[in-house]
């Protein structure tokens, strides 16, 4: 549905609002701790999965007082959530304890191939580009959610520099955006476009699989092999006690929900059943399980659900943009758009003009992924990887700044890739 002019310009306001608080959250956690009259407010408003949906009720508001109950309600229906009510049941599965213990049990046995001395070097490596990797097959927010908590557990837990935090956290959003797009349905970007371009298995392997792999591979590595005297901690036993290991039964019957809720993705309705049967197994056998991540998984789905709602206003001047420029300027204006809205919100966008060209196509979803890691509201798993990891921060927040600069090597190393093979 269309607004008139002055909705829209109120709509494109409070998205470049919300993109200066997110920006500015570390301000609201520093507030917090310095004025501790009013933490409880500052702590709300620092917290950047709040940022968007804050906003989008703002949004809301002006449309019931502007545009009348009608209409306001007619564009909230009009919404699709499928994307935040994924990621949220994708969350919580991958959170668990079995998951996590397989995935672990994986990068320990592959690490253990490896001379003593590099094993901590050799297991950040893997964290850093197998996981991604995996996420072409398990979903970008369910790779996300394994390597951050794996971070968190086996890396952040030690005393290890802020520049190794943030390299760690770029890098991670940067490969996590790029390596889900060996397959056309694990990248919200490339899933947004797979369908109405006829974009198969084979055409992502031929024209995306090998540039992906090869930009995930080297910000793997050349991170690694900068803070390898850093990274001997990770061949360490951890510093808090191991749970009993989960039966391999009860491994499987994970992998098995984890893998239905992929395969609806597209049907809230079947995953949404399968993952409360889930919750049931989980309460059923908790012994085996850890505190599930609800509340983390809740908040990035409210992140997303806001990041809808302000997004669906922004397509009368996002569109034209993009579609004022040929294939070689969209791949940069793709990438460099991609930090202040979402990726798949610019796909999404290209897909519903008809007659581009192939050439341009490509260049719009390679600069969409190029560009994933650069802000938290840039890829959809980016705001599950800030749950995780935040409070392993200073204060309790990744600061958008940092993470920016953070990400910006192996942003440019991904674009080399895609634009040079």
């Amino acid at each position: 549905m269309t607004f008139d002019s002055n909705i829209q310009w109120i709509g494109a306001l409070l998205f470049a609002l919300a993109l200066v608080h997110t920006f500015s959250t570390k301000l609201f956690e520093h507030l917090a701790h310095s004025r501790p009259r009013h933490a409880g407010i500052w702590h709300l408003l620092g917290e950047v999965e709040v940022v968007f949906g804050f906003w989008a009720m703002v949004l809301m508001l002006c449309l019931f007082a502007l545009a009348g109950r009608g209409q306001a309600l007619q564009y909230i229906d009009t919404r699709n959530f499928t994307e935040p009510m994924f990621v949220f049941a994708i969350m919580v599965i991958a959170g668990t304890r079995p998951v996590l213990q397989l995935a672990g049990a994986c990068v320990r046995g592959l690490a253990g191939l490896a001379p003593r001395a590099g094993q901590g070097a050799c297991t950040y490596f893997l964290v850093l580009a197998l996981v991604p990797l995996l996420g072409s097959f398990i979903t970008e927010p369910a790779a996300m959610t394994l390597a951050a908590l794996m971070l968190r557990d086996r890396l952040f837990a030690h005393q290890v520099s802020t520049r190794l935090r943030y390299a760690t956290v770029g890098v991670l959003f940067v490969n996590i955006s790029i390596g889900g797009a060996l397959t056309p349905f694990a990248a919200p970007p490339v899933l947004m476009v797979a369908g109405p371009w006829n974009w198969d298995l084979a055409f992502m392997l031929s024209h995306f699989g090998g540039k992906a792999a090869l930009a995930v591979l080297l910000n793997a590595g050349l991170a690694a092999l900068y803070f390898r005297s850093e990274l001997a901690v990770m061949a360490q036993a951890p510093r808090v006690a191991e749970p009993a290991r989960v039966p391999v039964a009860i491994m499987l019957v994970h992998l098995a929900f984890l893998a239905g809720v992929v395969m609806f993705a597209h049907h809230p309705a079947l995953f949404m059943g399968l993952f409360l049967f889930f919750l049931g197994f989980a309460t059923a056998y908790q012994r085996h399980q850890d505190t599930l991540i609800l509340r983390e998984a809740l908040l990035v789905a409210f992140f997303l659900a806001g990041l809808v709602v302000l997004g669906g206003l922004q397509q009368w001047w996002l569109q034209p943009l993009l579609m004022g420029m040929d294939a070689r300027a969209v791949f940069f204006g793709a990438t460099a758009l991609t930090a202040i809205t979402d990726n798949a919100a610019l796909t999404y966008l290209g897909s519903l003009v008809p007659g581009l060209s192939q050439e341009f196509k490509i260049a719009l979803v390679s600069g969409a992924i190029c560009g994933g890691g650069l802000t938290v509201i840039a890829n959809a798993p980016n705001p599950a990887g800030v749950a995780i990891l935040r409070g392993s921060f200073a204060e309790a927040s990744i600061h958008p700044l940092g993470l920016l600069a953070a990400a910006l090597l192996p942003t440019a190393v991904a674009m080399l890739s895609f634009a040079l093979l």
